[in-house]
């Protein structure tokens, strides 16, 4: 399996020849966030960006989308709504799908089980304890939903 750097420079191309312009738009913005990602950490821009830095740059870009597509919805600007949108389909094809609740409540069950008595004021601790265990698999507020549901 090649690494997610490498298959954007490879679809580059593809949506070049296909001439798919929301893609091509999409992809270069990756490329960019990589480089810059790069830059920052103190590396090279012709350096390779790894799968656990390139997954977590193109969540902050899924992040980011999502927030624009419920602003533009609720300034009712569906226009830019849907163009965002198809943009957050393309960007969701790069990066693993995130754990869902049960994987999730497996994880806390365990980690709860190993923290020994705790109570719902040590929430926070655990969800602290889910969320280094899991990195980047799981969202956030999954992990607080089943710890609150926990208690």
């Amino acid at each position: 399996m090649q690494d997610i750097h490498t298959t954007l420079k490879e679809s580059l191309k593809e949506a070049m020849k296909a001439r798919d312009t929301v893609k091509l738009d999409v992809i270069r913005g990756l490329l960019t966030a990589f480089t810059n990602e790069l830059v920052a950490t103190g590396r090279t821009p012709q350096d390779m960006i790894g799968d656990d830095d390139a997954t977590k740059v193109i969540r902050r870009i899924i992040k980011q989308r999502e927030d624009s597509i419920s602003q533009f919805t609720a300034a009712g600007r569906q226009d830019l709504a849907d163009e965002d949108t198809a943009q957050l389909q393309i960007l969701q094809t790069y990066v693993p799908a995130l754990a869902g609740a049960d994987e999730v409540k497996i994880v806390a069950e365990k980690i709860k089980i190993q923290m020994g008595d705790i109570d719902k004021s040590k929430m926070g601790m655990l969800i602290g304890a889910i969320k280094k265990e899991m990195g980047d698999r799981a969202d956030g507020n999954v992990i607080k939903g089943v710890v609150e549901g926990m208690f």
